[in-house]
């Protein structure tokens, strides 16, 4: 069974401690939503498990190899495992959409023609956008950027998806189609989502478990019906500040 887990890590930057004793355990199968407010150590989190950033102390986990040591081809098979959707997208404006998706496919290597173009339109189609396979990212609503993003992060199929702020400028209609592709991935493929979000209430709809940071601290992490009820005067102030109740989130589930 794969897990994820946090044990104490420390990250600083010139002195500064953006994490400071961070630890959590990730189930597989499971989605976790990561809030806090701005600056308080999300996306730096997020960047230990693929090795882009490592901890100043404390170790990060993948089952029994530890990440946050791991080199040479020890560290390229942890690194296969994630699957990664940008902020922004991050698609190539010369290529099109079925030839972004299908690039870590032809980076990777080891697979013929006609198994990539296979892969491609698999991962089209649980995106729900197969029909703009030929368009170029600039053809294509910020939305449908973001859904090409995530279709090229599962193309290799992989078992571990991170995202990084998936919603983050798109209007709220759009936001709820990509939050519930999220959470259709997730059931239908048993992937271990790591959701960086700003949208609360988007996250405590579609997560099993909502971790909040504040100033690199672990404040709470729970599940979304027992985070909304939390006496924890942070969590309350966080809540308040977006005007989230149990009675809105019970509201939004019917």
């Amino acid at each position: 069974m794969s897990q994820i887990r946090f044990e104490d890590v420390v990250k600083r930057f010139e002195g500064r401690e953006v994490l400071s004793g961070v630890s959590f355990t990730v189930e597989k199968g499971e989605i976790l939503a990561v809030v806090g407010p701005s600056g308080t150590g999300k996306s730096v989190t997020l960047k230990h498990l693929v090795r882009l950033l490592t901890p100043t102390s404390g170790s990060v986990w993948l089952d029994d190899v530890e990440i946050s040591s791991a080199t040479g081809s020890d560290l390229e098979s942890i690194r296969n495992r994630f699957g990664y959707l940008f902020q922004g997208g991050a698609l190539l404006g010369w290529l099109t959409v079925e030839e972004n998706v299908a690039l870590p496919l032809r980076e990777h290597g080891g697979l013929s023609e006609e198994e990539i173009d296979a892969r491609v339109g698999e991962a089209l189609a649980a995106v729900e956008l197969s029909d703009a396979a030929d368009r170029y990212p600039a053809e294509i609503s910020g939305g449908m950027q973001k859904r090409a993003g995530l279709a090229r992060a599962i193309v290799r199929r992989n078992d571990i998806i991170l995202y990084d702020e998936p919603t983050s400028g798109l209007d709220p209609v759009t936001s709820v189609t990509i939050n519930r592709l999220i959470r259709r991935l997730n059931r239908e493929r048993g992937i271990t989502s790591i959701v960086v979000t700003h949208d609360l209430q988007g996250a405590l709809l579609f997560a099993d478990r909502v971790l909040m940071l504040k100033d690199g601290h672990v404040v709470e992490v729970s599940e979304p019906d027992v985070f909304v009820r939390s006496e924890n005067p942070e969590v309350r102030e966080f809540l308040d500040a977006q005007l989230i109740t149990p009675d809105l989130l019970e509201r939004s589930m019917r």
